[in-house]
């Protein structure tokens, strides 16, 4: 009996064999560096989270738009500032006007619109917060 061909033939076929066992080598390490780098930016992506959620405490809250006159920024910056509630004499003061009546009053009708827009709210008569 002749074995020739038949080792021929189990050579070609542990040629093959070994042919597509280096080609599956070569797409695992391929797939091992993706891998990595997925796993790299999925940590990235976590460390992101992690830093806006902390961050998002400290970025103010989205403030409906204004009514056109430049004391109602300040007006929200000094109540940014404040430990407590304000009084429109308080916010007067803040925002450097005179002390006059007619200043005090004018200061609490802002404060009063900035209450009908939802963004302050009156604790007690003349006490003012900022909306939480």
């Amino acid at each position: 009996m002749n074995l020739q061909p038949l080792l021929h033939a189990l050579g070609i076929q542990e040629h093959a064999a070994r042919a597509l066992a280096d080609d599956l080598r070569t797409q695992i390490d391929e797939l091992h560096a993706r891998l990595r780098e997925t796993e790299t930016h999925l940590e990235h992506l976590a460390i992101t989270r992690t830093t806006v959620t902390g961050l998002a405490d400290r970025l103010p809250a989205h403030t409906p738009d204004l009514p056109e006159h430049p004391d109602y920024p300040r007006i929200l910056a000094a109540f940014n500032d404040a430990t407590g509630p304000l009084r429109a004499r308080d916010v007067c003061e803040a925002l450097d006007h005179e002390l006059l009546p007619k200043n005090i009053e004018g200061t609490r009708a802002k404060l009063k619109r900035l209450v009908k827009l939802d963004i302050l709210t009156e604790a007690d008569t003349g006490s003012f917060t900022r909306k939480q």
